[in-house]
């Protein structure tokens, strides 16, 4: 493992110096097409105005956007965290086995997951008329083999678009009893019908993470590789205007404060008005709303690694070895909905999602003098609904089109009003 991050190490570097030039025959290029300025002052302001990603070409050390930095780490063809071949996801643990992977995630830990979720897919397939349902970074498999499984209806077409060709062949496996209702994308189509399924998608796209620095001015940060300690470091740099007017928009300068902006997200949902021309899409995540996210006392930011099941807060080292991950803005995401068309059907707990979808009631089917069993079932369940663990955490937003449905996951707990 440490030679793969080693060896990667060496390839980001290159990519590093290879991206600088590219930014910098941009950035020399879109200065001379410019008209010529017409005193020094003139001059140094057209030099402070270069695009996003040119501010470090004046120094020898190459540096990248961390947003650039996370999408390569995450998702550089074979090397990256989510396109190697390393476990990442962990399966049915076994008694007297170490977890596998690097993280658990709420499909996994039971199938009662899955199942109740089916119920409020099944809600939108009806009021859209169809029978499509497409999921986004569909991890072992284990989520569309649980609401496959419940609907229990052969007619059913799962799609699955999955940047991992080992996450793929995983799939495939699980999904062999139904390998006739599942096909694999390798593209976003250019329009769809049904219901759209994103569980733990958002937080791992590549985020943009600012900071202010102790006059309260704003800042992006970089990273660049210090060849005296061989190690990647954060190199601020002047942010802007574009981020500089979002951020404005969304908090308070704060001396000393560091949090992330997830353009790419909120670019994703808005694209989404363009090809879901009818139906909701269910997307899982955790998170906050705006006023949450941007709390005073969040000064760190919510920059999350995940390593053989130990979390940490430092995403510059083991590249391509660990997990990479920030919370989502759900307030941004459902303004991204709105500007691109769709609905906003629905926000609340995911523990509050999954008892109004009826998993007490489903839990209630089983036997409690079957104790191995009721316990097995019971004791994750705890860990999806407890407001300690993942009940409050994970949040559950519903975006929809041209669908007419009152929602069974937010008859109670409705917190659209928050965003």
């Amino acid at each position: 493992m440490l030679a793969h991050s080693a060896a990667f190490t060496q390839h980001l570097y290159t990519q590093m110096r290879v991206q600088m030039a590219s930014d910098k025959s941009h950035a020399s290029q879109e200065h001379v097409s410019d008209t010529a300025p017409a005193s020094a002052s003139d001059n140094t302001t057209a030099q402070a105005s270069t695009s996003h990603g040119a501010t470090s070409h004046d120094t020898a050390t190459p540096c990248i956007s961390f947003e650039q930095w996370m999408g390569m780490v995450l998702y550089t063809p074979e090397w990256g965290y989510y396109t190697g071949g390393l476990a990442k996801l962990s399966g049915d643990s076994q008694a007297g086995q170490a977890l596998q992977g690097d993280f658990t995630t709420a499909p996994e830990l039971s199938p009662w997951y899955g199942r109740t979720l089916a119920q409020q897919v099944s809600q939108v397939l009806q009021a859209s008329d169809s029978l499509n349902i497409l999921e986004f970074g569909a991890g072992s498999g284990k989520l569309a083999f649980d609401v496959l499984n419940e609907l229990n209806n052969p007619n059913i077409n799962y799609f699955i678009l999955e940047l991992s060709a080992d996450l793929k062949a995983r799939q495939a496996e699980r999904l062999a009893p139904f390998a006739t209702q599942v096909e694999w994308l390798d593209a976003l189509p250019s329009q769809f019908t049904g219901c759209v399924l994103a569980n733990e998608v958002l937080d791992a796209m590549p985020t943009t993470v600012f900071e202010f620095n102790q006059d309260a001015e704003l800042q992006e940060l970089y990273v660049g590789f210090d060849a005296e300690q061989a190690q990647f470091v954060w190199q601020p740099q002047p942010a802007s205007a574009e981020l500089s007017h979002l951020v404005q928009a969304r908090m308070p300068a704060l001396p000393h404060y560091r949090s992330e902006i997830n353009r790419q997200a909120e670019s994703w949902i808005h694209a989404m008005g363009s090809w879901l021309q009818k139906g909701a899409a269910i997307l899982i995540d955790y998170g906050f709303p705006q006023q949450e996210y941007y709390h005073p006392q969040r000064a760190e930011g919510t920059l999350m690694c995940h390593l053989r099941h130990h979390a940490h807060a430092d995403p510059l080292v083991y590249p391509g070895l660990q997990d990479i991950t920030a919370h989502v803005d759900f307030t941004a995401m459902a303004d991204a909905a709105i500007e691109g068309g769709l609905e906003v059907l629905g926000y609340t707990s995911q523990a509050r999602f999954l008892m109004n979808c009826g998993i007490l009631q489903m839990l209630s089917q089983l036997n409690p003098e079957d104790t191995l069993n009721y316990a097995q079932s019971i004791g994750p369940v705890q860990k999806l609904l407890s407001e300690a663990e993942m009940g409050e955490l994970f949040k559950v937003l519903m975006i929809a089109r041209d669908v007419d449905i009152d929602p069974i996951g937010f008859m109670l707990g409705d917190r659209r009003h928050s965003l």
